[in-house]
């Protein structure tokens, strides 16, 4: 049997990080996995696990003229009712596994998992999304594409719960997300893609290129970026073999159960040159 709290409130669940090892978990559906409890075993865990999903600070939403913030305990079907979340993101969502697993599963969960395949992780990167991390006696804020160092890895530390997602508000004109697996949802992704650019008269003057399940973390180079930023389409066109052997070198696939390496980049590769041929205009 595993033993569970289930705090009152916000500080108290900071109070209990701040005293012993706890598992914090909301919607369960990736620690279920993890831990046996969908093998028709009992879960095991090596602490005590810690319930925040019901606190009210981790279900909001909340959107002004700088930005949105999204509750680390928000659901998948939560952000999919939100009209403040950004389309692509919930592009994303939707292709997540199914109905069952949204209502349950949230987006702190997804983030913290650090998993190579996470689905919204691609799309936080491309968003220049933010974790905001609290603690008893500290708060700090770390771009997502730092908080997660490896897969499964990340810099929380044992006292601090993830409180919210920050994703800055822009616009962009060329929006695209594809994910590549076994079906559109129920499966984990084989290669995921977003893409984002700003056009102004003919030319590029902002671009976000961000490849999941395809390296340890999500790629995305702002070196190949700035390179691409302040061309006009034409010039990206021409740039394509240049830029597809560039994002290739970054691309570190693996041959796993579900798909292969070469497979992988492969994909990868055909979605970037769709995003640069077609999607920009």
């Amino acid at each position: 049997m595993v033993e569970a709290y289930r705090p009152q409130n916000y500080k108290q669940a900071l109070e209990l990080m701040g005293e012993e090892r706890v598992v914090p978990f909301a919607g369960g559906t990736d620690l279920m996995v993890k831990s046996g409890g969908l093998s028709g075993c009992a879960v095991e865990l090596d602490c005590p696990a810690m319930f925040i999903g019901h606190l009210e600070e981790l279900k909001k939403v909340e959107a002004d003229e700088n930005c949105i913030r999204i509750g680390a305990a928000c659901t998948y079907a939560q952000i999919l009712e939100n009209r403040s979340v950004p389309g692509i993101l919930k592009t994303a969502v939707l292709r997540l596994a199914t109905p069952a697993i949204r209502n349950a599963g949230t987006i702190g969960g997804n983030i913290c998992s650090a998993s190579p395949a996470g689905d919204t992780l691609p799309v936080l990167y491309a968003l220049d999304a933010s974790v905001v991390l609290e603690s008893v006696n500290d708060t700090r804020t770390l771009p997502i594409r730092e908080f997660i160092t490896g897969p499964g890895e990340t810099f929380i530390k044992n006292i601090e719960l993830l409180k919210e997602v920050v994703i800055p508000n822009k616009n962009f004109d060329a929006v695209f997300y594809r994910k590549v697996g076994t079906g559109v949802v129920n499966s984990l992704s084989k290669v995921s893609f977003t893409g984002l650019a700003v056009i102004e008269e003919g030319a590029v003057s902002g671009i976000r290129v961000s490849f999941g399940a395809v390296g340890p973390t999500v790629v995305r180079s702002k070196k190949i970026e700035d390179h691409i930023t302040g061309k006009n389409l034409l010039e990206i066109k021409k740039m394509v073999p240049q830029l597809a052997r560039s994002y290739s070198a970054l691309i570190d696939p693996l041959d796993d159960q579900r798909s292969t390496a070469c497979y992988r980049k492969s994909v990868s590769l055909r979605l970037l040159e769709h995003f640069l041929r077609n999607v920009l205009k």
